[in-house]
This record gives C-alpha cells, sequence and structure tokens, in this order.
C-alpha cells in the first residue's frame, strides 16, 4: 500500500530538490544574459539558441525516460541523470565559446530530464491515489522556489562571484542531490511489491498510448496552456505592459510577480480541490481551461490608463487559472495500467515542454515587430485572440474526455472509461 510516513517525506523533499534545480536552470539564463553575452561573445540570435538548447534535449527525453522508468525503476536513472546535470552545469560554467556553452546547455538539459517525471513516478508509488494532485500541486509549488532563486538571489551571486563562479555553486549543489537520492530515494515501500512491466516490447506499450485518444486530448490540454503562459510569462508581458499600456518596468515586474503568486498559491489548491472536495479530473480541468482562454480575450481590450489593480487582479487570475493543468498527469496516470504510469506521464511532458518554444514562436510571427518598435495595445490584440481561440478549443475539447475519478475510475486502451 501506498504510505504518508516519514520515509515518503524525506523522499519527497529529496526529489523536489532535484525540480527546484531543474526550474532554476531553466530560466537563470535571463538574468545573468549580458554577462553571458560578453564573456562567451555571444550575439542575440546564439543566445536564444542556447536558451532553447536546454528546452529540447529535456523534450526529446520524455518519451525514452518513461520507458526506462517503468521498466528498470526509478532512484538510479534519477540519480545517474542528476549527476549528469551536475557535471553540465560544471561545463557550462567554464564553457569558452557559444558552441560549448550551446552543447552544455543541452547536457543539462538530459540532466535535468527527470526532475519532474521520476519525482511524480515515486510519488505514484509513495502516496495514497486520493492524495496524488495535491502531492503533485505541492512538488510544483515548490519547484517555483528554482524561478525566485534565478532572480535576485542569482544576481546578487552574480555580482559577488560572477556567472561562472554561480554556476559551479549549483553545479556542487547538484552533486549533494544526486548523492542524496541515492541514500534516501528507494522505488517502492518496504513490503510493497514493485509493479511488473508488461511482458511486451515496451515499443508496443507506447503504441497502446499513442492509441489512447484522451491521451492526445490531454496532450493538447497541456501543449497550449503551458505554451501560452510561458509565451506571455517569458516573452509578452512585459512589452505588452510597458510599450503597449505604457507602465513602468517596476510596475510591469509587479503584474509578474502577481502571476506567479496565483500559480503558486493555486497549485495546492486546485490538487486538493480534485483530491478530496469533488473528487474529479476533468471537471476542475476543462472548466480552468475555459477561464484561461476568457482572460485572453479580456486582454484584447485593455487599454492605457486602467487602473493597476484591475491588470494585478487579471494576472493574478491568469496564473490561478494555469495551475489546475498540473492535475492532467494524475488524469493520465488514471487512465492506463500501472506499469505504463511513467510512461504515460512522460508522453504528457513531452508536450508540455514543447508547448512553450511553439507559441513563442507563433506569436512572434504574429506580433511580427520588435519590442522596443510596439507602441498601444492593437499590436498585441491578434496574439491574444490566437490565445483566447487555443484555448478555448482546448477546453472543449476536454470536456469530450473520460474523467478519471481516483477512487475508482479506470480507462481500457481502446478508449472507453469502465468503473
Amino acid at each position: 500500500m501506498s504510505t504518508t510516513g516519514s520515509k515518503a517525506w524525506a523522499i519527497f523533499t529529496v526529489a523536489s530538490a532535484g525540480f527546484v534545480l531543474s526550474m532554476f536552470y531553466r530560466v537563470s539564463p535571463s538574468i545573468i544574459a549580458p554577462h553571458l553575452s560578453k564573456d562567451l561573445s555571444l550575439d542575440p540570435a546564439q543566445l536564444s539558441d542556447l536558451t532553447a538548447a536546454f528546452f529540447y534535449a529535456f523534450a526529446a527525453c520524455q518519451i525514452p525516460l518513461g520507458v526506462v522508468l517503468d521498466r528498470i525503476g526509478i532512484r538510479w536513472p534519477m540519480a545517474g541523470l542528476s549527476l549528469v546535470g551536475a557535471g553540465a552545469a560544471a561545463w557550462f560554467a567554464v564553457a569558452s565559446g557559444h558552441v560549448e556553452a550551446i552543447a552544455s546547455r543541452a547536457l543539462l538539459g538530459l540532466g535535468m530530464s527527470c526532475g519532474l517525471m521520476g519525482p511524480l513516478s515515486l510519488f505514484a508509488r509513495w502516496f495514497p491515489p486520493r492524495l496524488f494532485a495535491t502531492i503533485t500541486g505541492l512538488l510544483v509549488a515548490v519547484g517555483a522556489l528554482g524561478q525566485v532563486l534565478a532572480s535576485t538571489p542569482l544576481a546578487l551571486l552574480d555580482q559577488a562571484v560572477g556567472w561562472r563562479g554561480s554556476y559551479l555553486i549549483f553545479a556542487g549543489i547538484n552533486l549533494l542531490q544526486a548523492v542524496a537520492v541515492v541514500v534516501v530515494v528507494r522505488d517502492d515501500p518496504p513490503g510493497q511489491e514493485p509493479p511488473v512491466p508488461a511482458a511486451e516490447n515496451p515499443l508496443r506499450g507506447l503504441g497502446r498510448l499513442l492509441r489512447m485518444p484522451a491521451y492526445w486530448g490531454i496532450s493538447l490540454g497541456t501543449f497550449c496552456r503551458f505554451g501560452c503562459l510561458m509565451a506571455v510569462q517569458g516573452l509578452w508581458a512585459g512589452p505588452f505592459l510597458i510599450y503597449g499600456l505604457g507602465y513602468s518596468s517596476v510596475e510591469a515586474g509587479n503584474a509578474l510577480l502577481c502571476l506567479s503568486v496565483g500559480y503558486m498559491v493555486a497549485l495546492p489548491l486546485s490538487g486538493r480541490l480534485s483530491d478530496k472536495w469533488l473528487r474529479t479530473r476533468k471537471w476542475i480541468i476543462a472548466p480552468s481551461l475555459l477561464v484561461f482562454s476568457a482572460i485572453f480575450l479580456s486582454m484584447a481590450w485593455w487599454r492605457p490608463g486602467m487602473n493597476l489593480v484591475w491588470i494585478y487582479l487579471g494576472f493574478t487570475l491568469l496564473g490561478m487559472s494555469n495551475a489546475p493543468g498540473q492535475i492532467m498527469y494524475a488524469h493520465i496516470k488514471e487512465l492506463v495500467p500501472k506499469q505504463y504510469t511513467s510512461t504515460a506521464m512522460t508522453g504528457i511532458n513531452l508536450f508540455t515542454m514543447l508547448g512553450p518554444a511553439a507559441f513563442m514562436q507563433i506569436t512572434g510571427l504574429i506580433i511580427k515587430s520588435e519590442a522596443g518598435a510596439l507602441a498601444g495595445p492593437e499590436p498585441f490584440q491578434p496574439a491574444w485572440f490566437f490565445m483566447a481561440a487555443i484555448m478555448l478549443g482546448a477546453g472543449l475539447v476536454y470536456f469530450l474526455l473520460p474523467d478519471s475519478r481516483a477512487m475508482g475510475e479506470s480507462y481500457t486502451p481502446e478508449g472507453g472509461a469502465r468503473p
């Protein structure tokens, strides 16, 4: 049986530390970009390539990683990949040119590729199904601390020891986390038999997953919701608020802080709502996608001079409406046989990681302008309409999927729910 004893929470702590590091590595180039560009002689395109290399390598690992976790186990792949991440961070710290920096960032993406799926696979074994969405939300909320570390703390550390010294410090922390995985983590609680791997070829099991309509519906949902969120949070919110609406950089930063706080607060709340109060996945996720769509639609009508309270409220709701997306991992987990848990969740995470790259590029083509040349909210309207329509479509598709109640519904590979 799953347990919620001290060992389970010790495993949660160690696994969460790995996810914090993963979140830190994802966004840390932003704050040290000026020094990176100067030291490595990077032009804007090369800096973009350096940032993207992490995500593409991370995404490329997800499907094979799921097969490995289901077939081999969780503890040793997690520890091994964390060790790769520590080495990649150290390599990045001593990189002498853009090719070496991009290669080390790609290797870092490989090393962090188990940062979310490894913990989720462990939690599926160590915590009861009725708590899975709550624990998932708590993990993602804790992981968001990595984004905090990559902001002001990293800037101060950069001033003290430089970006190379900063990355060497985090490489050391990464190494300690890899050792902690070996010492603390175990795949299964004492006395619990591990899931028996399917006798069939693992690629055939992957084929079963790909034939599930629900897999594609959930993948569409996570691709769109996280892609749209990152396109706003990581690219267009600042230009929209500063150049489009005329607010200061501090006011724009406050709005983004509201988005982050709304997201972090709603993560455990939405998990609790799903696990305990409403006991459903579909009927939490689908409405949240429609709310997400409605906020994008409202942003198309925001104008200069709006009261900042409404701006901050809108960004808070933007973060809160995105948070239920983490329940998608619980949803897909409960729609497949136990021996395919990791394969299913990594299959979903593949689309989660591809979404930001796709939507950043698509919205860039829609807006078609350098940030400094944007004036007024009108150039941004087509992007907001586009994302509103995309999220509306994803939400409507989600209403067509079978629900998966944590207490008793399972799913046949042919696509039908059964009690």
